[in-house]
């Protein structure tokens, strides 16, 4: 089975082919290929699959072989994937998640794919109680306001292990930098720590701007780079724009 392994500001995902390639056991390929020692390494698997409400449909399965909603990196990659591997020549089109039908839009510069927006729609059920900010962007987070540096803190995973549990929700620990930029560190369902988490990023977008803290556009950096956030005016919709990086290709054998 030939694989794709792509990464958004590190978030890393095994991509598989579903029009070419048939996998009847997705939660277990992906426990497989996420292992970083025994398997190829990844936070999860990724399937591009053919949709009947779309241009086309993917399917994200964490680490541990649950599935979930969606995936703001993964739908950046995945627009870079149908691209490059010639399943669409069209710059704009749209992918079905289970959080929802995204608009997707490849930003190009001399020819080359520089960065991908996905229109990651409303933001929904926001609401604040408890200390935190609980919002859905396709994924369920609560987002914690921190005054410190969640980079150098170490009891970040035992903490996000435990709210993560009790909340049943992705946990955003989040520094307001200044009215233009925020810091974010996550805990994710299914797949612990990662580098970064596209849906999170929008989650802390929308409960920073909510809270007056920034402005409509703001920056967001994580572990493993910066995503840019706008949440639109006209119509409500949190717009996203990063990276999509291919890693390597190659073959997995029984």
């Amino acid at each position: 089975m030939r694989f794709t392994k792509m990464q958004g500001i590190g978030n890393d995902y095994v991509y598989v082919n579903g029009f070419q390639e048939r996998v009847d056991d997705p939660a277990a390929l992906s426990v497989r290929v996420s292992d970083r020692h025994f398997g190829v390494g990844s936070d999860g698997l990724i399937l591009v699959l053919p949709s009947e409400r779309a241009d086309f449909r993917m399917r994200m399965f964490n680490a541990d072989g649950s599935e979930a909603e969606m995936c703001g990196n993964g739908a950046r990659c995945v627009g870079r994937y149908v691209y490059e591997h010639g399943l669409t020549r069209k710059t704009e089109f749209t992918i079905e998640t289970g959080g929802g039908v995204r608009p997707v839009r490849l930003n190009l510069a001399d020819g080359k794919i520089a960065s991908v927006t996905v229109d990651m729609g409303r933001p929904q059920a926001l609401e604040r109680r408890e200390g935190y900010t609980f919002v859905s962007t396709g994924n369920p987070h609560a987002v914690l306001f921190v005054e410190f540096d969640p980079f150098q803190w170490e009891g970040f995973a035992e903490k996000g292990a435990k709210l993560c549990a009790e909340k049943n929700a992705n946990i955003e620990f989040t520094q307001a930098l200044s009215r233009e930029e925020l810091r974010m560190r996550v805990w994710e369902r299914g797949s612990g720590e990662t580098l970064a988490c596209g849906t999170g990023a929008c989650a802390c977008a929308a409960a920073a701007m909510e809270a007056g803290l920034c402005g409509r556009r703001v920056r967001v950096r994580l572990r493993g780079g910066a995503l840019e956030i706008e949440w639109r005016e006209r119509d409500g919709h949190i717009l996203m724009t990063g990276p999509a990086v291919t890693v390597f290709e190659g073959e997995l054998i029984d």
